[in-house]
């Protein structure tokens, strides 16, 4: 199954004047990986965002990610994070 997976933005990088360009590091509960953020130019450090194969698609409030992430921890659909995505 397809999904997107919530995280908290922990770093930005990438350059200033192409936001294509701008690489996110995503905490999905203590395991970060690097994501796109071209979909969400107006993400920032501290915002969760929604992460599909890669690439942040959408910004959610703290109390979404939170019930979303807790919900795929009690399905044990988190152990695909910890093997890449």
């Amino acid at each position: 199954m397809c999904l997107g997976v919530p995280g908290q933005i922990v770093s930005v990088s990438g350059a200033e004047d192409d936001p294509l360009n701008r690489m996110g590091r995503v905490n999905f509960g203590g395991i970060v990986k690097e994501a796109s953020l071209a979909y969400v130019p107006e993400a920032k450090v501290g915002d969760y965002v929604i992460v599909h194969v890669g690439f942040a698609i959408s910004i959610v409030d703290e109390q979404e990610a939170v019930r979303v992430f807790d919900y795929l921890h009690e399905m044990d659909e988190l152990g695909e994070l910890q093997h890449g995505e």
